[in-house]
């Protein structure tokens, strides 16, 4: 019966404990483990240990491990709160980032000082799909550890801005389908209903069961992928579809201002041509992307 008490006693201790840290790391927010700084990593071990701790030792206290973890809590939280206001305080406790490459020469100094080999610096850049130092500007280590790198100008990939090449507002996709389910916010989201999807559905063959995973983008075309990888699912066609129909009544304008012979009609033929070019003129580069 002791025996029994006991593993009852852990049971308990440890669904406390469990909602505690639960609780903690909500309100201490959301790092990942590469942007940690040394004394929040040092934290969470310590953190770590006395969770154990208060799970596992009866003969304790609980209420001296609740305490212990709430000091290792505070200490941090108020840390992370004075270098949200001090430049000088952030600095000093997340420290600042070092300059490994400037103006396409590498500073050994800075390597050394940070212990960093060649080979890692090279590591980095592979990362980051470098492979010459000399495609390099600038290059820096972060206070994360990450290497941010900066390409010199002709190494840098071209952008349809720098080629005057107009494109549409790209927004972030809206996930509608997740594990053949419906997601209504997303859908509410994009502005479309369930039967508009039901219909994009029905056009390509397929039933919501049939979806693990399925998008809408900023023009409003539905991407889906199928747990059977067998099947296959027709590319997004609107479009494409848009731009013919709109080149087609482009021509047939054109042939009817040619063909006709009241005055009056022609100008109107050919005043719509040359609406119908201008549209076609602004909203093409829309349509090909």
């Amino acid at each position: 019966m002791r025996l029994l008490a006991e593993w009852v006693q852990i049971i308990i201790r440890s669904l406390f404990t469990i909602a505690i840290l639960f609780l903690l790391t909500r309100i201490l927010g959301k790092k990942q483990i590469s942007q940690l700084t040394f004394f929040e990593y040092i934290t969470g071990i310590v953190l770590g240990d006395l969770a154990g701790f208060m799970s596992t030792d009866i003969d304790a206290f609980f209420i001296h491990g609740f305490v212990a973890i709430l000091v290792w809590f505070t200490i941090p939280l108020m840390f992370g709160l004075l270098t949200l206001k001090s430049k000088r305080m952030r600095d000093w406790f997340e420290g600042k980032g070092t300059v490994f490459i400037k103006e396409g020469k590498i500073l050994e100094d800075n390597l050394k000082k940070e212990r960093y080999t060649a080979d890692e610096l090279l590591e980095q850049l592979r990362a980051k799909n470098v492979f010459r130092t000399a495609d390099v500007e600038f290059a820096i280590l972060e206070a994360s550890g990450e290497l941010s790198v900066l390409l010199k100008k002709e190494y840098q990939p071209v952008t349809p801005a720098q080629l005057g090449i107009k494109t549409g507002p790209e927004r972030e996709p809206q996930t509608v389908i997740i594990d053949g389910s419906l997601m209504d916010e997303p859908l509410a989201t994009a502005g479309l209903s369930r039967e508009w999807l039901f219909t994009e559905l029905e056009k390509i063959g397929v039933t919501l069961e049939n979806v693990f995973l399925g998008q809408v983008d900023s023009f409003g075309e539905l991407t889906v992928d199928l747990y059977d990888d067998m099947l296959q699912v027709p590319a997004p066609a609107q479009k494409p579809l848009l731009l013919a129909t709109l080149k087609k009544c482009e021509a047939d304008l054109a042939l009817y201002s040619l063909a006709v012979e009241n005055r009056g009609a022609k100008r109107m033929y050919e005043r719509c041509t040359e609406q119908t070019t201008r549209i076609l003129k602004q909203i093409e580069p829309l349509l090909k992307t």
